[in-house]
């Protein structure tokens, strides 16, 4: 299978019970969590090749063909 490069779009929010924790909004399921912020993006990025590599061909076309341009983070408040 031909490699090339690829980026995505990454969550990485901070573990009320300590670390960190990200997750890839495009590959459902697809997370990780670290002690770090770098631990935890070394963690996201195994997890993401390792996504993929169980990829048929044409799932993995279909998942990059529906890319979005951008995820955006943002606060939205709520009364409760």
């Amino acid at each position: 299978m031909k490699r090339r490069v690829m980026d995505f779009d990454v969550v990485l929010a901070k573990d009320p019970d300590g670390g960190y924790y990200a997750y890839v909004p495009q590959l459902p399921g697809c997370h990780s969590q670290g002690e770090t912020v770098e631990e935890t993006l070394r963690n996201i990025k195994e997890a993401i090749e390792l996504y993929l590599d169980v990829l048929s061909e044409e799932e993995r076309e279909e998942i990059l063909s529906e890319r979005p341009e951008a995820v955006i983070l943002t606060r939205v408040e709520v009364h409760a």
